[in-house]
C-alpha cells in the first residue's frame, strides 16, 4: 500500500503543483531562507518576503554583513522575530567559521542555531538528497487520515516513525515536496474535496467518514489576556519618541513607542491626548488589549532621561522596524492627516 500511495502522490504533485522559486533550485541558502520564512507563515504571505530577502541579500556573505536593524526591517510584519535574529547569527556563524559553507547533513544543520528537526530535513532533503522524511503540519494531517492515526499530532516520534517508513528513499526531495504540498492545498483542514481526491478509495479517513475527526488535536487552553497603553508621543519638530527593544523577550530588537507593557514610562505627560484607539494583538501565548493615545506635545517637556530614548522624524520611521501593533497605530494616525 506504501508503494501505491507514493506512486499516486508524484502522480499528483507534477499535475498540481505550484510554481514556486525555492522549488526551481537546490541551493542550501535560498532554501534555508524559504524554509525558515515559512516556518508559522503561509506560502502567500511568506513569498513576497523571500524575494525581497533574496533580491537584498543574495548569497550568504550578503545576509551575513548585513546590519541587524537592516533585517529586522525586512522581515516586519512576519512576526517570530526570532526567527530573522537567529537567521542573521547562523549566516554569520557559516561564513566565519565554515568559510561559508553549509553542512550537508541533516545531523550537522540541526546543530545550527534557529534549525530545528523540520528545516534540516527539508534542507538535507532538497538540497543534498539525503534520504530524510520531513514532518510539518500538512504530512502530519496526510498520515493521520490515509492511516487512520488516533494518536495526538503532539506525539511527534509516532508520526515521524511513519513519514519515514513512508518515504521515497530513491528521491526523498521530490517525495517530500509532494508530502507538503498534498496536505497544503489537497488535504486541507477543513472541508478537503475528498470526491476528487486521487486517495479516496484508499484513504482511512474518507473510508471511514472521520475525515474532519483527523488529525487528533488536544484542545488548547485559553490563552491569558493583558492591558496596555500605548503613547503615540510628536513634538512640535515632527519627531515621535521611541526607542530599540532589548536583544530578548517578545518584539526583540525592534523599535517601539512608550507603553506600559514592560513598566510605566519614566515621563508624565501634561497635555491632553487628541486622538485615542483601540487595536487586539495575539501571540503564541498571551492576548494584548492596547489602548493606544496620540499626544502633541514640545520637546522640552520630556527631557530624554535615558539614553536608549530618541526622537526620530516622521518621515523617517520607514527605515526602522517596529512590531505590528506600532504599525497599526502608525498608519491609522498618518491616514487621519493630524500631523
Amino acid at each position: 500500500m506504501y508503494v501505491q500511495f507514493q506512486e499516486r502522490l508524484l502522480t499528483w504533485f507534477q499535475a498540481h503543483k505550484r510554481d514556486l522559486p525555492w522549488r526551481n533550485t537546490q541551493s542550501p541558502y535560498h532554501i534555508w531562507i524559504s524554509e525558515i520564512i515559512l516556518q508559522q507563515t503561509r506560502v502567500a504571505q511568506g513569498l513576497p518576503y523571500y524575494q525581497k530577502f533574496v533580491d537584498k541579500y543574495p548569497t550568504l556573505q550578503d545576509l551575513a554583513n548585513a546590519p541587524q536593524d537592516e533585517v529586522m526591517k525586512l522581515w516586519e510584519g512576519l512576526g517570530y522575530y526570532s526567527r530573522a535574529k537567529n537567521m542573521l547569527y547562523t549566516a554569520q556563524y557559516l561564513v566565519q567559521q565554515e568559510n561559508g559553507i553549509f553542512p550537508n547533513s541533516f545531523q550537522k544543520l540541526k546543530q545550527l542555531k534557529g534549525i530545528g528537526d523540520y528545516t534540516a530535513a527539508a534542507i538535507a532533503s532538497f538540497a543534498f538528497g539525503e534520504p530524510v522524511a520531513v514532518l510539518d503540519g500538512n504530512v502530519q494531517r496526510v498520515l493521520a487520515r490515509w492511516l487512520g492515526i488516533k494518536d495526538d499530532i503532539k506525539h511527534k516520534k509516532i508520526f515521524q516513525n511513519y513519514a519515514d517508513a513512508l518515504l521515497n528513499t530513491e528521491n526523498p526531495a521530490l517525495h517530500n515536496q509532494a508530502m507538503m504540498e498534498f496536505g497544503a492545498i489537497q488535504c486541507i483542514p477543513k472541508n478537503p474535496d475528498c470526491k476528487n481526491c486521487i486517495m479516496q478509495d484508499i484513504c482511512y479517513a474518507c473510508l471511514h467518514n472521520v475525515v474532519q475527526k483527523l488529525p487528533v488535536k488536544a484542545k488548547k487552553p485559553k490563552k491569558p489576556e493583558k492591558t496596555a497603553f500605548f503613547y503615540y508621543i510628536q513634538n512640535e519638530y515632527g519627531e515621535i519618541l521611541a526607542r530599540k527593544r532589548k536583544s530578548t523577550g517578545i518584539w526583540a530588537n525592534l523599535y517601539e513607542i512608550p507603553n506600559t507593557l514592560d513598566a510605566q514610562p519614566y515621563f508624565v505627560l501634561l497635555t491632553d491626548h487628541i486622538q485615542k484607539g483601540y487595536l487586539k494583538h495575539v501571540f503564541t501565548h498571551f492576548v494584548l488589549h492596547i489602548t493606544w493615545l496620540h499626544y502633541k506635545t514640545e520637546k522640552h517637556n520630556i527631557p530624554i532621561l535615558e539614553q536608549d530614548w530618541q526622537w526620530i522624524p516622521v518621515t523617517n520611521l520607514n527605515n526602522f522596524g517596529f512590531p505590528v501593533p506600532v504599525q497599526k497605530i502608525i498608519r491609522t494616525i498618518n491616514s487621519q492627516s493630524l500631523f
